[in-house]
């Protein structure tokens, strides 16, 4: 207990003490200055603030043609690969013993 109050002590002091030297002095130098104000880049006034929107026609393209990920059986017997490999098959453990 007695540590404590000579560490509350000590801080008082050196708080005290930092406020009298605050205030003895001139107050301008020793105060931390704020961020400088936003300045707008240089060249603004001509720039565009936001770019254009991209202009789109909202339809597919029509030269490739939609094709399925997994062609039906008849395709694959004619030679159509599948565009993606095999799903691996579900890992399952045996079901869990009630007591």
């Amino acid at each position: 207990m007695l540590l404590a109050g000579v560490m509350l002590a000590a801080g008082l002091v050196v708080t005290g003490l930092s406020v009298a030297r605050l205030s003895a002095s001139d107050p301008h130098p020793l105060m931390a200055q704020a961020t400088q104000p936003l300045q707008s880049t240089p060249g603004a006034d001509t720039k565009p603030s936001v770019p254009a929107e991209p202009t789109t026609t909202g339809s597919r393209p029509a030269d490739i043609a939609p094709e399925p990920a997994r062609p039906d059986a008849e395709a694959q017997k004619a030679g159509a690969q599948p565009a993606l490999p095999p799903a691996p098959a579900e890992k399952t453990a045996p079901p869990i013993k009630e007591r």
